[in-house]
């Protein structure tokens, strides 16, 4: 069996929501609830990689793996990467960069995406869901990914493109994406590599230098759709679905 890891990045100055990872949510830190869906996937060691002394002390005081890495990371990949090269030696097969910021996502999620990248058939792996064109088309909180075949239940497609807003209809197979990378052990050391491109910087979305660099990347389809917490408004939203 590979070697997985699944490292969460986390960083207490967000621009739309300071302190997002320390935000309590049914009496309890959004960044442990994460933690706690990574530990539950049971793929693989789960690492926290975190600037910041307060996380650290959180992660270790409640049984996690804290990594203290470098302030000054341009991305959240260059943060992952510290950890896989300096705690882990780069002796991962597969690492799997598993947002800070989705407390509710189902841990069959990372299961069934480890499981894809097993096979050896794609550079970097993510997830997407269905999009609800009447509320998410023009929100600019929500990435859009589109797929070179339509996506259902169990199945993956290569990704064309990923975009926050479009001018054009979306009538091609377009879908929530859904924030988790998983990497091969060469596409991540390949990856930081290269130097970030025209569309990542324009569209801030670095999953875009990979694919403007000729990376594959292989898009599955989930059920769930797990809310990723930017604001004020999704953190009261995300309050509302798991209080309840």
């Amino acid at each position: 069996m590979n070697k997985i890891a699944i490292i969460i990045p986390s960083r207490l100055n967000a621009e739309r929501l300071p302190n997002k990872p320390l935000k309590l949510i049914k009496n309890k830190e959004m960044i442990l609830h994460v933690q706690d869906v990574a530990k539950k996937a049971n793929v693989g060691e789960v690492f926290i990689a975190t600037p910041d002394q307060k996380i650290f002390n959180l992660i270790k005081a409640n049984g996690g793996n804290p990594v203290l890495t470098d302030n000054k990371h341009e991305t959240g990949t260059d943060r992952i990467y510290e950890v896989f090269k300096k705690e882990l030696n780069s002796k991962p097969d597969i690492i799997i960069n598993f947002q800070g910021d989705m407390p509710n996502l189902d841990p069959f999620a990372i299961k069934y995406l480890a499981d894809h990248m097993k096979k050896n058939l794609c550079d970097i792996g993510t997830l997407a869901s269905k999009l609800d064109i009447e509320k998410e088309e023009k929100d600019l909180n929500v990435v859009k990914v589109l797929t070179s075949k339509n996506l259902s239940n169990n199945s993956f497609s290569n990704a064309v493109d990923f975009f926050r807003t479009s001018n054009n209809s979306l009538n091609k197979p377009t879908y929530h994406h859904v924030g988790i990378y998983a990497f091969t052990n060469k596409a991540l050391i390949r990856y930081v590599g290269l130097k970030r491109s025209k569309l990542e910087l324009e569209r801030k979305l670095e999953q875009l230098r990979a694919l403007e660099n000729k990376m594959i990347i292989d898009v599955g389809y989930v059920d769930s759709h797990p809310l990723s917490v930017d604001t004020s408004k999704d953190l009261n939203e995300i309050k509302k679905i798991m209080e309840n």
